[in-house]
Parts: structure tokens; C-alpha cells; sequence
């Protein structure tokens, strides 16, 4: 099995963050908490989260291969696991297969057990660059957009009122990820970080061009679960929301 380094993990403050990764089976996640907040045994429970919703779900998608393999929403059985109904109800509203939400589950899931487990300030779960954040202050995230002019040059100031949330990006020029489409970015936040990670696919199927960004940023204003979105494809952007944009130097 080979894990991709996550250079861009380098971008969250040291000052801010206390941070450890935890591995298990190929999952890869990422995880910052303020330094005030942290302890030492955040990390095994962490890690005990993981390998519990990872072994659970895996064993429903065995009995259920429809589960895993379909690219459209599919209905999950009535015995299924908790994890398994929250992908596949991500995945009816945005118009993808349920596997499309995982990345995004896994990293809320893991988030919320720590905040009812461990007294938290600020935290970030990021997953495949897909991420969980409770936040007291806020907190500018770049964009990274594979060859894109734009990559690593805009930002979004994400307010901490609006925490917890969930903030996703897709893209269909770099990255592991499954896409349709040519976006060099597509970033969704949402309330519900699994169904950020959907639509954050949904709509990147949706653009195969530059200038299909602003059709289908004007498509995201559909969806009232969306707090805010960037869409870049090469030289074009497509930005709205309740986030402020934020050039970075």
C-alpha cells in the first residue's frame, strides 16, 4: 500500500495546532487540536474511532455490494450501520454513489466522538482533504488546485460561528479521488462534512470546462445546506457563500 505524502497539511499553524496522524488499513487522517485542549491519549482514542467505523462499515459493504460499487444513490439495508444511512442520505441529495461521502463521514465521525470524549476548543479532522473543524477563532484555508494559476492563491476565512462544520474539496485533475469532471478545485462546506464531500463531487462532475464554472456555481445556490463553495477550473474561479475570500501572499 502506498499513502501519498499531504504536503498541504504543512499550511495549518503550528502555534494554533497540537497535531498526530492516524493510519489504519489505507486511511490516512490528519488531526489538530489547539494546544491548550490537547492530550496525549486523544490519539489511540482517535485511532480506536477509526478502525471501529472503518471494520463496521466494510463489513456492511461486503453483504451489500451495490453499496460500494454504484456511481448513482442507491437505497442501503434496513440493518445498515449508521454510517452507511448518513453516506447514502448525502449521496440521494447530491446525485452521486454513497461511497462519494466516506472520506467526509469518517472525518466527522472521528471529530464529534472527540468532542464528546475530550474537553475541545478547536479541532481539525482532515481526511483526503476533507475536513471536520470546530473552531473559537477563524481560521483561513487555502485552496490548493493542482496546475491552476489559482492554486494556493486564494482563500476562505472560514468564520468560527458557522463551526462545526464540514468543508470539502474534490477535483478531477489531481489527487486519488474518483471525478467526471476537469475542476481543478471544488470546495463545499456544509454543516454536515459527509454531505460537503458529496456535493463536493456532484458538482465537480459537472464541470468539464472553464466555462461551465459559473453554470454550476449558480447550481449550488439550489441547495440551502450549502454555506459556501469554490469552484476553479485553470484561470476561472467561482466563489459565494457566507465565507470571505482571502488572497494569500
Amino acid at each position: 500500500m502506498i499513502i501519498e505524502p499531504r504536503t498541504y497539511r504543512s499550511s495549518f499553524s503550528k502555534e494554533r495546532f497540537e497535531s498526530f496522524v492516524i493510519t489504519y488499513k489505507d486511511s490516512d487522517i490528519w488531526i489538530g487540536i489547539d494546544h491548550a485542549s490537547f492530550q496525549k491519549e486523544m490519539a489511540d482514542f482517535a485511532l480506536k474511532q477509526l478502525e471501529a467505523i472503518r471494520d463496521e462499515l466494510e463489513a456492511y459493504v461486503a453483504a451489500d455490494s451495490m453499496f460500494k460499487k454504484s456511481l448513482k444513490p442507491c437505497t442501503v439495508q434496513d440493518e445498515a450501520p449508521e454510517s452507511a444511512k448518513v453516506m447514502a442520505a448525502a449521496a440521494e441529495k447530491a446525485g452521486v454513489g454513497p461511497m462519494a461521502a466516506v472520506a467526509g463521514w469518517f472525518s466527522e465521525n472521528i471529530g464529534k466522538a472527540l468532542l464528546e470524549n475530550f474537553s475541545i476548543l478547536e479541532m481539525v479532522v482532515e481526511n483526503g482533504g476533507d475536513i471536520f473543524l470546530k473552531l473559537q477563532e477563524p481560521l483561513i484555508m487555502s485552496i490548493f488546485a493542482g496546475d491552476s494559476p489559482l492554486s494556493g492563491m486564494v482563500g476562505l476565512e472560514i468564520a468560527a460561528e458557522h463551526s462545526p462544520l464540514g468543508i470539502c474539496t474534490s477535483a478531477g485533475t489531481v489527487g486519488p479521488s474518483r471525478s467526471f469532471g476537469k475542476a481543478d478545485a471544488v470546495m463545499i462546506a456544509c454543516k454536515e462534512t459527509a454531505l460537503a464531500d458529496a456535493f463536493a463531487t456532484g458538482f465537480g462532475n459537472l464541470i468539464k470546462k472553464p466555462g461551465d464554472v459559473e453554470k454550476v456555481l449558480k447550481r449550488t445556490e439550489r441547495f440551502e445546506e450549502i454555506i459556501a463553495a469554490v469552484l476553479i477550473c485553470e484561470d476561472q474561479i467561482g466563489i459565494r457563500g457566507e465565507f470571505e475570500m482571502k488572497l494569500i501572499q
